[in-house]
C-alpha cells in the first residue's frame, strides 16, 4: 500500500504532539513526515518534503495557517490541506474554502474526527491519482496514432486555403499551439531498400522517430501521404535553426543506427515568419524533397539545392551524363515512390540533366526505350497487369522530336503513377477489409492492438496505421473505441449487467478506466446513461 506523507503545522506543542502521536498513521495509509510550530518555519520544510497532506492551525505567529495554505497551494497544487482552529467564526471557514482547503475542523479535534477526515482525504487522493493515470493512458493511446482531424487541418494549412483567423480557430479546437516568431517545415520518408511497403524495418525506425518528436513541443508532426511525414517546427531566429538541425540529426541518426537497409530522405523548407506563409514553406520543402528521385543516394536536401549552380559537383555531374552513364533506375524508382505533384519538378530536372544529349537520334531512341521499359517494370512490381500496361501507357516512335521527349516523359509518368495508385488503392481496400473484419470479430479482446492486427494480416503496423486512417477516416484506436462504446451502450440499456461485467466483456481490464473512457466519449457516466439521464442524439 502506498503511503501518503503528512506534515503538521501547529504552534501549540501539546496539540501538535498529540496529533502526531494519537494517529496510527501507517494503519490508515499515511506516513508522518514532519512538523513545525509556525508557517514561517514550515514553508521551507514543506518545499523540501513535498507532503501530500498538510494539517495546519489557522492562528499562528509569524505566518498564519491561511497564508501558509495560500502559498503552499500555489507551489504544490495537488496538496490536500486540513485546517484546524479554535474559532468557529464562519469568516475563517469561508476564506479557507476560497483557498482550496480540503477540510475544516474545530478544536478540540478528536481522534475519530481526524481519522474520518484522513480516510476521506486519502480516498480523494487515490481517486485523483487514478484520474490522472487514466488521462495519461487515454492521451497516450490516442496520441500514438494520427488523428484524421489533425491531418485534415494540416492539409488545409499547407494548401493555403485558410485565413489566419481560421488557422487559429481550427488550431484552438485541436488544442494545438501554433504561436511562434518563425516556422519551417521538414519532410522525410523512410523505406526499405527493396521498396516493399510491407516490411517492418522502416516502420520500426519511423515509429521510434515519431515517439522522439512527440517529446518536443516545438515539433508538430503530420503525415503527408502513406510513406512520408512533415515536421512543422516553431521557434525564433536562433532556436528555429537549432531545432531544424536537431530534427535532421535525429532522422539521420535513427536511420544510420538501424541495421536494416533503408532508403531515407529529408528535405528542409525555407523559413517563414507568418502562418500564412506555411503553404509556400511546404511547397519549397516538397520541391526539394522531389530531388530524391534525381539523386537517390543523397539523403538530405534543402531549397538551396534547387539552384542550378548548386549541382556543379565533379567530372561525373549529372548534366554531363551520356548514354554510358545514364542510370535507368532513376525512372523506375520514381514510378515506385513519386507522387503526381512531383512529376513536373522531376521531369524538368531529369531532362535538364541530359541537356544536349537528346538531340542525338540514337541516344533519344535509347532514352525513350529505357523510359518505357523501366516504367513497365516498376508497374509490374506494383501489381499492375500487363494488359493495363499495354493498353494505357502512351507509345512513341523513332520520329519523336527532341522537344517532345519532355512531354512524353511527363505523360507516361502521369499514367504510370495513376495506375500504380489505383492498384495500391485496390490492395489497400483488401487490406482494410481484412483488418476491419478482424477488428470487428476481436475488438473485445483485452490485448488487441495495432501490432497484433498488423501481424494477423501480415503487413507492417506503420503501414496499417496510415492506410487505416486514410481509408476509414478514423485512427485505429478511435475505431476500436467506437466499437466498444457502441456495444457498451447496448449492454447498459438492454441488460442488468454491472459496469464491471460490461467493461470485461468489451475488452477493458479496469472497470474504472472503462467508466472514464465512456464519460470522455459519451459525456456521461455509464450509470447515467443506463438510467436514461442522457438521451441518444
Amino acid at each position: 500500500m502506498d503511503l501518503f506523507k503528512v506534515f503538521i503545522c501547529e504552534d501549540e506543542s501539546i496539540v501538535r504532539e498529540g496529533l502526531r502521536d494519537m494517529i496510527p498513521w501507517e494503519k490508515y495509509g499515511f506516513e508522518f513526515a514532519g512538523d513545525a510550530p509556525d508557517g514561517e518555519m514550515a514553508l521551507p520544510m514543506i518545499r523540501k518534503i513535498k507532503p501530500d497532506v498538510l494539517i495546519t492551525d489557522i492562528t499562528m505567529p509569524f505566518m498564519d495557517g491561511l497564508s501558509l495554505a495560500k502559498t503552499v497551494t500555489k507551489e504544490l497544487p495537488d496538496i490536500k490541506i486540513i485546517v484546524i482552529s479554535g474559532y468557529s467564526d464562519f469568516e475563517y471557514a469561508r476564506k479557507a474554502i476560497q483557498i482550496g482547503v480540503e477540510q475544516y475542523l474545530l478544536k478540540p479535534v478528536t481522534k475519530t474526527d481526524m481519522i474520518n477526515v484522513l480516510e476521506a482525504t486519502r480516498k480523494k487522493i487515490i481517486e485523483e491519482n487514478e484520474q490522472k493515470d487514466y488521462v495519461k493512458l487515454y492521451e497516450q493511446e490516442f496520441k500514438k496514432f494520427e488523428r484524421m482531424s489533425h491531418r485534415a487541418f494540416f492539409e488545409k494549412l499547407v494548401e493555403g486555403t485558410m485565413s489566419v483567423e481560421q488557422i487559429y480557430e481550427e488550431a484552438d479546437k485541436l488544442h494545438l499551439n501554433l504561436s511562434a516568431d518563425e516556422y519551417n517545415i521538414v519532410i522525410f520518408s523512410i523505406m526499405d531498400q527493396d521498396q516493399t511497403t510491407y516490411s517492418g524495418d522502416a516502420s520500426g525506425v519511423t515509429d521510434s522517430l515519431l515517439n522522439q518528436f512527440m517529446q518536443y513541443p516545438d515539433y508538430i508532426i503530420f503525415r503527408c501521404n502513406l510513406f512520408s511525414y512533415a515536421v512543422l517546427i516553431k521557434g525564433d531566429g536562433e532556436s528555429l535553426k537549432r531545432m531544424e538541425d536537431k530534427c535532421v540529426k535525429m532522422i539521420r541518426e535513427q536511420c544510420e543506427m538501424s541495421s536494416a537497409r533503408l532508403d531515407w530522405h529529408v528535405a528542409v523548407g525555407v523559413k517563414t515568419n507568418r502562418l500564412s506563409g506555411l503553404s509556400s514553406c511546404y511547397q519549397d520543402a516538397n520541391r526539394a524533397f522531389a530531388y530524391r528521385h534525381i539523386f537517390p543516394t543523397q539523403h538530405i536536401f534543402t531549397s538551396e539545392q534547387l539552384k542550378p549552380e548548386q549541382y556543379v559537383q565533379d567530372e561525373d555531374e549529372i548534366n554531363k551524363i551520356d548514354a554510358g552513364k545514364f542510370d535507368p533506375m532513376i525512372i523506375r524508382y520514381f514510378v515506385q515512390t513519386g507522387t503526381i505533384n512531383e512529376i513536373g519538378t522531376f521531369t524538368d530536372e531529369y531532362m535538364q540533366s541530359l541537356e544536349g544529349s537528346v538531340h542525338s537520334i540514337l541516344f533519344r531512341y535509347y532514352l525513350l526505350v529505357s523510359i518505357r521499359v523501366n516504367v513497365e517494370l516498376a508497374l509490374k512490381e506494383s501489381g499492375v497487369t500487363p494488359e493495363q500496361i499495354s493498353d494505357l501507357l502512351p507509345t512513341f516512335d523513332m520520329n519523336t522530336a527532341a522537344e517532345e521527349v519532355r512531354s512524353y516523359l511527363r505523360d507516361i509518368l502521369t499514367v504510370a503513377i495513376n495506375l500504380r495508385d489505383t492498384e495500391a488503392q485496390k490492395r489497400g481496400n483488401d487490406i482494410i477489409d481484412n483488418a476491419v473484419k478482424y477488428i470487428n470479430e476481436h475488438y473485445s479482446d483485452e490485448d488487441i492492438s495495432l501490432d497484433s492486427v498488423a501481424e494477423e494480416i501480415n503487413i507492417s503496423a506503420n503501414y496499417l496505421s496510415a492506410l487505416f486512417s486514410n481509408k476509414v477516416g478514423l485512427s485505429f484506436v478511435e475505431y476500436i473505441t467506437r466499437k466498444r462504446m457502441a456495444r457498451a451502450k447496448i449492454l447498459l440499456r438492454n441488460t442488468s449487467k454491472r459496469s464491471g461485467e460490461i467493461a470485461n466483456e468489451i475488452g477493458y481490464k479496469d472497470p474504472r478506466y472503462f467508466s472514464f473512457v465512456f464519460k470522455k466519449n459519451q459525456g456521461c457516466t455509464p450509470s447515467q446513461y443506463r438510467n436514461g439521464e442522457i438521451e441518444e442524439s
